[in-house]
């Protein structure tokens, strides 16, 4: 078919030719994503802070790599595994009325293997998005103490303590700036396609 031909010399000279129409379509775009985020805003994500000492020079006192890799590793896993952890799915659940798998939907670990973990939450206000990060980072860090306590599969140097979960910094979970952008970039495809294969002369 013709509308799948492939551009010519002549369409190209097209597409340069109407480059207001580009920018009127540009603009009119970046309008329309403005428009879409004041309408039906992304939520809001909040992010406590956890840190996480694994006291490597007093679990291995002789320096080899190989075990401070293995133990990371592993010790990494397992508290990850905590954090997602039905047990405390459910306490979330319970607390703010979510169902688990929408909860689990809302919330976002990131860390390194050792130092700083963040703990996301977002919601449609910045009081649930808050409370949701700041209960979930505070339940991580008292599970994980009550195991090393009491010897319950974690290495008992592992230290855990929180670095903030009270006045949170929040969002919105996507900049404004990312929905201008959208929009301009979608228009400029659109009236791309539209030069090159509706605008052919016949």
């Amino acid at each position: 078919m013709y509308i799948f031909s492939p551009p010519s010399l002549n369409d190209l000279i097209r597409l340069l030719k109407a480059w207001r129409f580009w920018v009127l379509s540009a603009i009119l775009g970046a309008v329309i994503g403005a428009a879409v985020y004041v309408v039906a805003p992304p939520p809001y994500r909040a992010r406590a802070t956890v840190i996480v000492d694994f006291n490597l020079e007093e679990a291995f006192p002789q320096d080899t790599d190989r075990q401070y890799f293995y133990y990371l590793e592993r010790e990494t896993r397992k508290l990850e595994d905590i954090a997602w952890s039905d047990d405390a799915m459910n306490q979330l659940s319970a607390e703010f009325g979510i169902p688990v798998e929408e909860l689990r939907g809302k919330l976002d670990l990131s860390q390194p293997a050792e130092g700083g973990w963040h703990f996301y939450a977002t919601d449609s206000t910045v009081w649930g998005a808050v409370q949701i990060a700041s209960t979930w980072a505070q339940l991580f860090t008292d599970e994980v103490n009550a195991k090393v306590a009491a010897s319950e599969g974690l290495n008992p140097f592992i230290r855990v303590t929180t670095a903030q979960v009270e006045n949170l910094p929040s969002e919105r979970s996507l900049p404004q700036s990312t929905y201008l952008l959208i929009g301009a970039i979608g228009f400029l495809a659109i009236s791309a396609f539209a030069v090159l294969f509706f605008g052919k002369e016949k």
